[in-house]
């Protein structure tokens, strides 16, 4: 095979890296069988070359003679491995030598080489049969940049006929575990938060396996910290759809695999669904329900504390809108018939008191028409006649004593009858 001679010219410098990363440049270099390509790579880094660039070589390079590494579609050709008229084994141990040389020859810069190229290349390391420091290598490479890689990349099939699962679980929990124990200068909050949402992405995606087992999900959804997911979405989605293709998990275990839902993250629109879900335990919908309604209170408080800064009379907030469950509507009609009954004992009880109170009071008119009527008996009838007439003198201060002595005055002297004999 034609060897490509490098030199001082051929070598581009690092200041025009858009020059070296031309395609022509590329395809000579894709020509060289193994051993040439790996003497001028050695050549090209003693230059100065950017560690950035010499892994863009080895992936182009990669792709063209295994297409299992390559993001587009393989290109029919008797230069590739897969297309070479040889044994299976003999096509077998030819991959797995071009797999461990790529490793052993790649950068080793952090950031140096793309996550998703590393993930193809653990992949095929995986389906050949890679030694297992190799694929170490390639684990811990792939953990220092786990926030770059994507979900199609990460989801790599389980060669080994034990594992019970489609997907290698335990390779990305060992992925995920590598990337926590990383120090702190290592991993950002941003890239804790990417690998959170990968996680969470991948659990929505093994969930759907009939043969995945519980420890496993709780595993690997229990790995990343609390304060790694901003929201617990799609956490919620994933756990939701594990119990839909695993319906018969017991009642205790539903407990322990929503326990790792933080109800305080969920949106608005995942709180209303897992209120209303009936595959969830009672215990976590309680807990949704009571962290949605304190969510609604503290909002209700700050737009108070707010609209009062700004308004001396501020308008009446809108009443919130929230989705209530059949257990939350079914406990407000509870709670509607006891306070109706409150109302009918109340009113019963305010009845009955109308009634006392209207009783004592014709009791009591009863007394002050005795002592009207009672006055008159004593008096005769001019005096009463005179009273009628306004002629009677006011008896404000009066005594028994006076009235009886004035009553016996006006008394009209009997005349009795003359005496026929």
């Amino acid at each position: 095979m034609k060897e490509v001679a490098v030199s001082e010219s051929s070598v581009i410098p690092t200041s025009s890296p858009t020059k070296y990363t031309s395609k022509f440049w590329f395809d000579d270099a894709c020509i060289l069988d193994m051993d040439h390509f790996i003497k001028n790579l050695y050549i090209i880094k003693e230059k100065g070359v950017r560690p950035d660039l010499i892994s863009s070589i080895i992936a182009n390079y990669a792709s063209k003679w295994l297409p299992d590494l390559s993001t587009e579609e393989p290109i029919k050709s008797p230069a590739t491995l897969t297309g070479s008229p040889e044994s299976l084994t003999a096509l077998w141990m030819k991959k797995r030598f071009f797999v461990e040389t790529l490793v052993g020859i790649l950068p080793s810069e952090r950031n140096s080489v793309p996550c998703d190229f590393l993930l193809r290349l653990l992949r095929t390391a995986n389906m050949v049969g890679v030694e297992m420091n190799y694929r170490a290598e390639l684990e811990k490479r792939i953990s220092w940049q786990l926030d770059q890689a994507t979900l199609k990349e990460l989801m790599i099939p389980a060669f080994d006929h034990t594992c019970g699962t489609l997907l290698d679980v335990e390779l990305v929990l060992r992925l995920v575990h590598r990337f926590l124990n990383l120090d702190e200068a290592s991993k950002s909050g941003t890239s804790l938060v990417k690998v959170a949402k990968l996680v969470d992405a991948y659990l929505a995606e093994i969930a759907l396996d009939s043969n995945l087992t519980l420890l496993e999900f709780i595993s690997l959804a229990g790995a990343l910290p609390n304060h790694a997911r901003i929201a617990d979405d799609g956490l919620y989605r994933a756990i939701d759809t594990y119990l839909k293709v695993h319906p018969n998990v017991l009642k205790q275990e539903k407990k322990i695999l929503c326990r790792v839902i933080d109800s305080q993250k969920l949106s608005p629109e995942a709180s209303c669904h897992a209120a209303q879900n009936e595959r969830l335990p009672v215990r976590t919908v309680i807990q949704v329900l009571h962290s949605e309604q304190t969510k609604l209170n503290r909002q209700l408080d700050w737009s108070g504390s707010f609209s009062a800064l700004r308004s001396p009379n501020p308008p009446p907030p809108d009443p919130p809108v929230r989705c209530h469950s059949k257990r939350d509507m079914a406990n407000q009609h509870m709670e509607i018939k006891r306070l109706r009954e409150d109302v009918h004992r109340l009113q019963n009880q305010c009845s009955s008191m109308q009634g006392q109170i209207e009783r004592l009071m014709e009791k009591k008119k009863g007394i002050f028409r005795w002592k009207k009527i009672a006055v008159p008996l004593f008096q005769s009838v001019n005096t009463v006649g005179r009273i009628e007439d306004g002629e009677a003198e006011d008896k404000v201060g009066q005594t028994p004593v006076n009235m009886k002595t004035k009553l016996v005055n006006g008394r009209t002297p009997t005349r009795w009858r003359k005496s026929m004999s």
